[in-house]
């Protein structure tokens, strides 16, 4: 009896080896024929936006030197309001096409707002230098924000039309490409 669950036990434990190398060689198989980037492409895979319909929120935070400054005073321009933190590795992935689409577009009645959820206002501003940012940043330690947009979900970013409505909405990083994409046709409504 004792030899027979021995002899079970060993049966079980190389079938369970067996069947965990061919999991790892299947895994190993089927990475091996993903498709790859065309040269020049970044592995930055960017969210999609939802097209919505509903007034922007009433907002009023401070900026890095802790003046007041509220969406409503970007009322008349087309207004890319970006979630983030400095501690969020997708929200860092992003900054470089978002700071490349404001230097493309911020001459055609263009902002972005990103508002930092969290941090101490000393750190976002080493953050903001170290990646060398120029559209308005704002603080926001109480989260308001992600509130008043209902998603606390990091990265995430809602285009205010000059009108004052969201017309789209992420949820993720967005890529220069899809920033070109998505948002420039709307700059020239």
């Amino acid at each position: 009896m004792k030899d027979r669950r021995k002899k079970r036990s060993r049966i079980n434990i190389l079938a369970l080896a067996l069947i965990g190398a061919g999991l790892i060689f299947i895994g190993a198989a089927a990475w091996a024929h993903l498709p790859a980037l065309p040269a020049g492409e970044s592995e930055f895979i960017s969210a999609i936006p939802v097209e919505v319909s509903y007034p922007a929120p009433e907002l009023t935070l401070a900026d890095l030197q802790g003046n007041p400054v509220s969406l409503a005073d970007y009322h008349g321009q087309v207004v890319l309001v970006n979630n983030w933190a400095t501690w969020c590795p997708p929200c860092k992935e992003e900054m470089p096409a978002l700071q490349a689409y404001y230097d493309a577009h911020r001459n055609q009645g263009f902002t972005i707002i990103a508002i930092e959820a969290g941090q101490p206002v000393a750190e976002v501003a080493d953050f903001v230098q170290d990646y060398g940012l120029t559209f308005p940043v704002w603080t926001d330690e109480r989260l308001l924000a992600t509130a008043a947009f209902r998603n606390p979900g990091l990265p995430s970013s809602y285009l205010i039309d000059s009108n004052g409505n969201v017309r789209l909405a992420w949820a993720g990083a967005i890529s220069l490409e899809m920033l070109e994409q998505r948002v420039s046709p709307l700059l020239e409504e």
